[in-house]
């Protein structure tokens, strides 16, 4: 049995317990009002301009390679994984038979040419057949007057009078064939030389078009960037619209981030943004801003879109695809892949910016496809100064305007007569 001054003794440790207990418990609560009052200052100066999401990713252009003629594959100079430049050839197809086409027409065009130009050299042809008829009737016409002048003496009789001016008329009526001559080889040639006569502009439009196709054989890198995708083998026959390969400029990429419906109530055109990638991790620190808005959200453009009128209805929050344009010179510095899983985090509190109206247009171009119509002109042009003669072309349209002159002037004359 214990001794009961022992008892005495213990029996105020319930006391001191109690009294620990209820320190730690206000301790505890003072912690918790301390952490959320850190937590409400927190979201009332920080978290509330901020709207984030892990459901992005890396997205770009892929610029697809097809042919525009048919043909057979004769070369591949590019693979999966390697860089192109713009302009460099991908893929070249066989030229032979577009090479014959273009042969053809440019023999036509040299025709063409050579006829126009007869056309011009006619000109001067007829006018010193008018100068001939113009002389005959000249001295038709001066018989004639002899004649008559002597017909009183009796010394020319009647009937070689009536011969004299039948050959006067004769004389006439050929100078007038001859003119109508004129005039109609004037009408192929009125208003333009041999290289903007009609006939010539004809076949030079069947050369460019040939050109066209025989260039488009070879087929270039429209952009610069890395190759992926290569289906194409060689000797493998394509048709146009057929895809060859995919060429993706990394330097351009962008992010579309799957924002929640209900995140997007502040959220505006032209605000920032800071994304991490999944492959470099939080250490590299990607910086944007919001450039655009889809126009609905993924489930309205699925292939299957869901049909809630049909009383199967399940609400679900929808997500809406907000591009991101990302800094150049930090894409330079750590190159992102089209795909790639990223973290973004966007700063809503600037709300100036709009949702729709504001989005700036981009465009996408390449030049790469404008040489060959210059080329094609240079051709043109070589094979109408071979075919056409040194200054005929101009010779054509100063002899044209002098021999209009020189007819009407005739043609007074013979009047007069």
């Amino acid at each position: 049995m214990s001794d009961p001054q022992q008892t005495a003794a213990a029996a105020p440790a319930p006391k001191q317990s109690n009294g620990k207990r209820r320190r730690l418990m206000t301790l505890i609560v003072l912690v918790i009002i301390i952490a959320a009052v850190a937590y409400g200052l927190y979201y009332f100066l920080v978290a509330r301009f901020h709207e984030s999401t892990d459901d992005a990713y890396v997205n770009g252009n892929v610029v697809q390679i097809t042919p525009q003629v048919v043909g057979t594959v004769i070369s591949v100079n590019a693979d999966d994984t390697q860089t192109v430049k713009i302009g460099d050839p991908l893929v070249v197809l066989d030229p032979a038979d577009s090479k014959v086409a273009l042969d053809s027409a440019e023999a036509n065009l040299a025709q063409a040419v050579r006829q126009v130009r007869t056309f011009f050299v006619n000109n001067n042809q007829y006018e010193a057949q008018i100068a001939l008829r113009r002389s005959d009737l000249s001295r038709a016409q001066d018989d004639l007057k002899r004649r008559m002048q002597v017909a009183q003496t009796g010394a020319v009789s009647q009937e070689e009078i009536s011969h004299a001016r039948d050959a006067v008329r004769s004389a006439q009526a050929a100078l007038d064939a001859a003119e109508q001559e004129l005039a109609s080889n004037r009408s192929l040639t009125a208003n333009t030389t041999i290289a903007d006569h009609p006939n010539v502009l004809a076949a030079a439009a069947k050369v460019r078009d040939s050109y066209i196709n025989y260039a488009r054989n070879t087929l270039p890198a429209p952009v610069t960037g890395y190759v992926a995708k290569r289906s194409v083998q060689v000797g493998q026959r394509v048709s146009p619209g057929n895809p060859l390969m995919a060429i993706v400029p990394l330097n351009a990429v962008w992010v579309d981030a799957n924002f929640k419906e209900v995140q997007l109530k502040h959220m505006r055109i032209g605000q920032p943004v800071e994304l991490t990638a999944d492959l470099y991790g939080s250490g590299v620190v990607f910086h944007g801003k919001v450039i655009g808005f889809s126009a609905g959200t993924g489930s309205a453009f699925s292939l299957l879109p869901a049909q809630n009128a049909t009383g199967n209805w399940i609400k679900v929050v929808q997500r809406l695809p907000v591009r991101i344009e990302l800094d150049p010179k930090e894409l330079e510095q750590h190159p992102l892949r089209i795909g790639l899983s990223m973290n973004v985090d966007v700063t809503i509190k600037n709300e100036q910016g709009g949702q729709l109206g504001n989005a700036q247009n981009t465009v996408y171009q390449t030049n790469v496809f404008d040489n060959y119509g210059a080329q094609a002109d240079q051709e043109i042009a070589r094979i109408i100064q071979q075919n056409a003669g040194a200054g005929t072309a101009a010779q054509g349209t100063s002899s044209s305007a002098a021999a209009r002159g020189k007819t009407a002037k005739s043609a007074s004359a013979a009047k007069l007569m």
